[in-house]
């Protein structure tokens, strides 16, 4: 009998402790941790790069940006937990101190202009970056690149030619750690001086139309135009998935299959 009793007592006093330590895993909190990843925006203060960084901020990564101008007029709160820091990408020792121990870079700069000029912006200066990048031993790096769109090519002909080269400098110097990512037109809501542009009135209904119509754009001379518009964070969401996970395939990623990345889970 005493024995029964002992393992009564036993058995109650393992059903309290796994009580106790059942109680204590339910009281602790389902908080995000900071990350050690840290990550580089180049032309973070843009219309595509301020929705990279705070899509970056809302996954945990430590953020900064490297732009002409630094810092944006933002007045939201996220702007506080990036670092903003300002250099040029055609002087590359600039941008050196914003290197320091980043682990990924995503270049979202681009401009227009003259076919010389956009050739310099699209082109040298992303090409300085990705040059400076693997020198100081960064292993990801992403470029937001554009879609081939038939007679528009030759039309802004230093852009695409920019874009181009900046593709096969990544791949050369980084054929396991380059991704491209090839969007369409990018709607969403832009600001421009004090005004917001929806530019997702027309951009989202084309997207929903124009995803499942790609037979479309096998059309010559025209099938470019039936390329859909990809929503600004869409691109923001895989351009961080790329630069984060070592699983996502280097190379260059289609608008059809940013839509399909854009879907999944974040982790």
């Amino acid at each position: 009998m005493a024995v029964f009793r002992n393992r009564r007592l036993l058995s109650t006093n393992s059903n309290r402790k796994d009580n106790y330590l059942k109680a204590e895993e339910a009281e602790i909190p389902d908080v995000k941790l900071p990350s050690a990843e840290k990550l580089l925006v180049l032309g973070g203060n843009g219309f595509v790069g301020t929705h990279i960084c705070r899509e970056a901020l809302e996954r945990g990564l430590t953020v900064s940006s490297l732009s002409r101008s630094g810092r944006p007029s933002l007045q939201d709160s996220w702007a506080d937990n990036v670092v903003w820091h300002q250099g040029d990408l055609l002087s590359p020792d600039s941008m050196k101190h914003a290197l320091t121990g980043v682990n990924s870079v995503i270049s979202c700069v681009g401009g227009f202009g003259s076919n010389s000029h956009m050739y310099k912006i699209n082109g040298t200066a992303n090409i300085n970056a990705v040059r400076a990048a693997v020198e100081q031993g960064v292993k990801r790096f992403v470029y937001i690149s554009a879609a081939d769109f038939g007679l528009i090519n030759y039309i802004l002909r230093g852009y695409y030619a920019g874009k181009r080269a900046t593709e096969k400098e990544l791949t050369t110097k980084l054929p396991y750690g380059g991704v491209i990512l090839r969007p369409g037109f990018i709607h969403g809501t832009r600001r421009v001086g004090q005004m917001k542009l929806p530019l997702s009135i027309i951009g989202a209904p084309l997207e929903m139309i124009l995803q499942h119509a790609k037979l479309l754009t096998q059309i010559p001379l025209i099938g470019s135009l039936f390329i859909p518009p990809v929503g600004v964070t869409s691109v923001a969401k895989v351009a961080v998935t790329a630069a984060t996970d070592s699983a996502f395939p280097p190379g260059i990623v289609d608008v059809y299959s940013i839509l399909q990345h854009s879907q999944r889970k974040s982790t």
